[in-house]
């Protein structure tokens, strides 16, 4: 049976996740109904990994076995006809036949993006996070170069831990202010694997250690495992996005795309790592 990668982005905002549940709103959900509704089949989608309610994606990725008789252009072309407009699917191509989307990945980068100015626009109160406090940004971004390497993140996680254990290698976590956008602070991770709110608790780490309330050699003492409770809290859904994932063959090192540019942000598509 023919295999696909389909590679798509999405608004995370109206949806409750990627998992789909019974009941709510998913992205699995949605493009497993477009997917019936072109080709006539009920098919099972396997995305990279999940993503929670509010979480955007500019470059997820799904494999799903199909017997239809369109192209993979065709094929990218009828779903973006009856997805939901919060969706676009960015391209499909043919894969090979034992490639999964999940199993395959060999890591993934998220980005945190924070708005710093005194009022947020309306229209970015679901695409990032309004934090206008003063901040050591500086000491921040010192703070991240801690979380690079193997180590156990078990404490920068949240609910039980998953089968395989807790310890992920983090290839970059790196924080600053983009040249085009200086209102906007992102935190942008590339790792293995991430833990359920991994990425959204390191980010409340690095805020609370801009703040003052952490010292940045704190964060060993819970890579460790020697600390006690929750080093921070877990940031909002609605500031992270999956950027990229992770395949055989890529460099985990590169830059990852930025979402585009919005009415009074000055973002726009770069292929380079955050300066």
């Amino acid at each position: 049976m023919p295999n696909f990668l389909i590679r798509l982005s999405y608004d995370g905002a109206p949806f409750h996740g990627w998992q789909i549940q019974p009941g709510l709103r998913t992205l699995q959900g949605a493009l497993s109904e477009a997917l019936e509704r072109v080709c006539g089949e009920r098919a099972t989608v396997h995305g990279s990994g999940r993503t929670d309610a509010g979480v955007h994606a500019l470059a997820q990725v799904a494999s799903v076995q199909l017997q239809t008789r369109l192209d993979a252009t065709a094929l990218a072309r009828a779903l973006n006809a009856v997805l939901p407009l919060a969706v676009r699917v960015l391209e499909a191509r043919a894969a090979a036949p034992g490639f999964h989307a999940r199993r395959d990945a060999r890591g993934k980068i998220y980005g945190y993006r924070i708005y710093r100015e005194r009022v947020c626009p309306p229209f970015l109160r679901d695409y990032a996070y309004h934090f206008p406090y003063p901040l050591d940004e500086a000491v921040l971004a010192a703070a991240a170069a801690a979380f690079c390497g193997e180590h156990d993140f078990r404490h920068f996680a949240s609910g039980p831990p998953p089968p395989g254990g807790t310890r992920r290698t983090v290839f970059s976590c790196q924080a600053a202010r983009r040249r085009d956008a200086p209102e906007e602070l992102w935190i942008q991770i590339a790792g293995s694997g991430f833990l359920h709110h991994m990425v959204r608790r390191i980010g409340g780490f690095l805020l609370e250690t801009g703040l003052g309330l952490r010292r940045p050699d704190q964060a060993a003492v819970w890579l460790d495992g020697a600390g006690e409770g929750v080093p921070a809290r877990t940031l909002p859904a609605r500031g992270l996005y999956l950027m990229r994932v992770l395949y055989a063959g890529d460099n985990p090192l590169a830059g990852a795309e930025l979402p585009p540019a919005m009415p009074t942000a000055r973002i726009v598509f770069t292929a380079e790592p955050l300066k």
